[in-house]
């Protein structure tokens, strides 16, 4: 075993952690020295979205001695940038342990001399980031790993706009948790006066935040039986997603009652995960017995929804996350058009790796739609940049998160839930299905196609493997691809745009990110984009082309499948 290695264990034996973790240690040095090693051979990174990592003892695992110094950090930050009572909410979702590290967290904060709002219970994520802004607070954390396995759990630290931590507070609070090198300089205990239990009276507020997003009511009470399958997937979404459902009028709701109790070993599945086809099967198989008009899923800590229709041939589909914020993005614009809602300073916005679909409709209906780099962090950013000259409407990126008004600052699966079931009851009442309002928006503005693929790669290499790739990519960029002319690279890590044919640059006006894409003759574009919480690579494969009629959808969606295909193929990525 590597010499600094050695050190972190030792340091770990002999100094002030409980006998629980000691005895851990001692089992791993016994019966399986590669996973000891694991645990050890690094500090687990707080980065810019906070800690996310799996459980166990170590340096490099989510624990309470990992959990406590990154809050020790993060109080420390609070304080030197904010005089007077500093005030936090902390929220947990179902997730094994996310409870007892919420409390550490509380705990923490409390002996800082920092006045704590802890939910009595689990909670949405979204709810999370209501309550920083409805409690005037300057901070705020929650503990999940979103829709990662069941060995994971995660520390996501807020600011006080409700959104993620960005520049240049995110590099400052990982520097203050970078500073606290041991243990003994957490406050672990003290100030228990200062936590504060939350719970129904913030539900309501949020609850009644979210009836006002309705723009079709009346739509709504007419349509009150469509037919809705829910699965919260185990997660937190059950606290809320039937409330809001019940008072936006919705009479025929149906829990998947397999997956509606919530328990962070997610029994039935596994990965928590509503992108994926095998977590949505238990749902989709209640929404055919019962006939249903709409599947609906929801990820562990309720951020993210994943949906489920009917085709064009009555045949049940998932409806991916790009389809997903078309269609929302759609009803919300025409929405507030027809109701008379719009205001000239009103404003969507999306991430760079999402469809250009949702670009397209904006332009056409006179709506600015401002494009960010991956993650809500950066909407949030944006919305307080740009308030209050101008008014954020929707937002979302193909990831399945979606966010409506501006009163939450991430991605809210709540609000998506309620929206989109609203906005099935409105196509119903005109006679239609989600999916065929879906092939409409592809006759009229284009029929965008996108493919996700991740590559992973694990462990110590991993990351190595990863890099290698982009730096590939980005200093000898493909000529061609499936054919057609790579004819413009945008590198965002360089904060340029280069035209590959003159080799002219322009300026990419976005903080720097380690993403590439290339843009081709034929329109495709395919991005490439490292993930900030997996070992993952992620590439984003976006086609398009013209659909006149219904009748030509077949045709139309096996040419772009197609081109797909042979893109990920001349790509020699599978």
């Amino acid at each position: 075993m590597d010499t600094n290695i050695q050190s972190k264990v030792a340091q770990w034996l002999n100094g002030k952690y409980d006998a629980e973790t000691v005895a851990a240690i001692r089992h791993l040095e016994a019966t399986n020295p590669d996973e000891l090693t694991d645990a050890f051979y690094r500090n687990l990174e707080f980065g810019t979205g906070g800690l996310r990592g799996i459980m166990g003892v170590g340096t490099n695992r989510m624990n309470k001695y990992t959990v406590g110094m990154a809050t020790q950090g993060y109080a420390n930050y609070l304080k030197q940038a904010f005089t007077g009572e500093i005030k936090v909410a902390i929220a947990h979702d179902c997730r094994n342990n996310s409870r007892f590290f919420a409390e550490t967290t509380a705990n923490v904060f409390a002996a800082n001399g920092i006045k704590v709002f802890l939910f009595e219970s689990l909670r949405p994520t979204p709810e999370l980031s209501f309550t920083i802004r409805h409690l005037k607070c300057q901070g705020g954390v929650v503990l999940t790993a979103s829709h990662n396995p069941k060995e994971y759990n995660g520390y996501k630290a807020y600011w006080d706009d409700g959104g993620q931590l960005v520049p240049p507070h995110d590099k400052n609070v990982i520097r203050e948790v970078e500073k606290i090198s041991s243990i003994d300089e957490v406050k672990w205990s003290g100030g228990a006066e200062n936590i504060i239990s939350i719970g129904q009276d913030v539900d309501e507020a949020y609850l009644q935040m979210l009836q006002g997003l309705s723009i079709h009511p009346e739509v709504t009470a007419s349509q009150h039986d469509l037919k809705i399958v829910y699965t919260p997937i185990h997660g937190s979404g059950i606290t809320l997603v039937p409330q809001i459902l019940a008072r936006n009028g919705f009479t025929n709701v149906h829990i998947v009652t397999e997956q509606a109790t919530p328990d962070g070993n997610f029994p039935t599945v596994i990965y928590p995960n509503p992108e994926e086809a095998e977590t949505m099967s238990i749902g989709l198989q209640k929404a055919k017995e019962l006939d249903a008009d709409i599947l609906l899923g929801t990820d562990p800590d309720a951020d993210r929804v994943g949906i489920a229709v009917k085709d064009l041939k009555g045949e049940w589909v998932l409806v991916n996350g790009n389809q997903t914020a078309a269609l929302l993005f759609n009803y919300i614009i025409e929405g507030r058009k027809n109701k008379g809602l719009a205001k000239p300073e009103d404003f969507v916005c999306k991430t760079v790796v999402t469809s250009d679909l949702i670009d397209v409709f904006a332009a056409k209906n006179n709506i600015r739609c401002y494009n960010v780099l991956t993650g809500f962090k950066w909407i949030a950013d944006l919305i307080r940049r740009h308030e209050p000259q101008e008014k954020f409407i929707c937002g979302g990126e193909e990831s399945y998160g979606y966010m409506i008004g501006d009163k939450v600052r991430d991605k809210d699966a709540i609000a998506s839930v309620a929206m989109i079931c609203e906005m099935a009851a409105y196509v119903r009442s005109q006679g239609k299905t989600l999916f065929q309002q879906l092939v409409n928006i592809y006759i009229q503005y284009g029929f965008y196609k996108d493919h996700l693929i991740s590559i992973t790669k694990k462990g110590m290499k991993g990351a190595d493997e990863i890099a290698n790739m982009m730096k590939g990519y980005r200093e000898n960029p493909p000529a061609t691809i499936n054919g057609s002319a790579v004819v413009t690279l945008y590198d965002y890590q360089l904060q340029q745009v280069k035209n590959l044919k003159t080799g002219e640059t322009q300026a990419i006006d976005l903080p720097k990110s380690n993403v590439l894409q290339f843009i081709l003759a034929d329109g495709s574009k395919i991005s490439a984009r490292p993930s900030g919480t997996e070992p993952k690579i992620k590439f984003y494969f976006s086609v398009h082309d013209k659909l006149d009629n219904v009748a030509d959808f077949d045709a139309v969606n096996q040419l772009l499948e197609e081109r797909i295909a042979n893109i990920i193929q001349d790509m020699q990525l599978k």
